[in-house]
């Protein structure tokens, strides 16, 4: 897998932490809102461990509008100051507008992470022509920021994965690297709790495509939902779902905690068979 001019092996589990660049994100509630607290967020986050930044500048969530042009003043300043200080980042740009994408990998983002299941279709171009990776998602086709109203699915992950593969083909056929372009079943995106889970019950068949998969679980509202959890409490669900998609085979996970979900895909990915444990002496010596 190459993410922008940064490699990494099969073997490898990456964990892609979130900087939200917006005063009204629904889980940090615009804590990283500030510039330098955004900044802070990055170092935390970067000494933690984390090989991935994903930089939002708008919030998934209906809200106010966030014209193109608001987008970038949050944004693409803030990519150059962390490519500047991190050359060896991934820098990740939550975003499904080209104009955004365009100018957020002029100033040294890596990927354009598409929550929005190729909304704006000029994307796939954006990324090919920057050389950079793309996260194609699964959204059931609604809208950027709004939210799904009793949407209806034959099989919620034969959607997924027909989705998800037709969006990764138009972009290799756009000219994106093939090893630059990632899936992601986009979890409450376009679905609700039963579909979520049955999504993390069989991502399986999402990894068995041949596409790296993202997830991104972290206090999601199924989390809440399955375990009637609000915000702030749903740290051992998202890690239980991250564990089943760990054992699945996904590759990066989208975080708000890095240390704890490391840790637990580095034990699942252990108990796999896909990562030695860093010291294994008992009953050796």
């Amino acid at each position: 897998m190459r993410l922008g001019q940064h490699a990494f092996g099969d073997d490898e589990a990456l964990m892609m932490a979130i900087v939200n660049r917006t005063p009204d994100s629904f889980f940090d509630k615009g804590a990283t809102w500030a510039e330098n607290a955004a900044f802070a967020r990055v170092a935390e986050v970067v000494a933690q461990g984390a090989e991935i930044v994903d930089i939002g500048g708008i919030k998934a969530a209906p809200g106010a509008e966030i014209s193109a042009a608001e987008e970038k003043d949050r944004v693409v300043d803030f990519v150059a100051r962390v490519r500047e200080t991190y050359p060896d980042l991934v820098i990740s740009v939550d975003t499904w507008r080209a104009e955004v994408g365009a100018a957020v990998c002029a100033a040294g983002a890596d990927v354009l992470n598409d929550a929005w299941g190729g909304a704006d279709p000029e994307l796939v171009d954006v990324a090919a022509q920057y050389d950079a990776a793309i996260v194609c998602t699964h959204t059931g086709g609604v809208t950027p920021r709004t939210r799904p109203y009793r949407i209806e699915y034959d099989d919620v992950v034969a959607s997924a994965i027909a989705d998800t593969v037709a969006y990764a083909e138009r972009a290799l056929a756009a000219g994106v690297a093939r090893e630059s372009i990632v899936i992601d079943p986009a979890h409450d995106f376009g679905k609700n709790t039963f579909h979520s889970l049955e999504v993390t019950r069989r991502l399986e068949e999402m990894v068995a495509t041949g596409w790296p998969v993202l997830v991104s679980l972290s206090n999601k509202d199924f989390v809440g939902e399955t375990l009637g959890l609000e915000v702030g409490e749903r740290l051992l669900g998202t890690l239980a779902a991250t564990s089943v998609c760990a054992l699945a085979g996904a590759r990066i996970y989208r975080v708000h905690q890095v240390v704890e979900t490391r840790q637990t895909v580095d034990m699942v990915w252990s108990i796999a068979g896909r990562r030695p444990p860093l010291r294994a002496i008992r009953g050796l010596q």
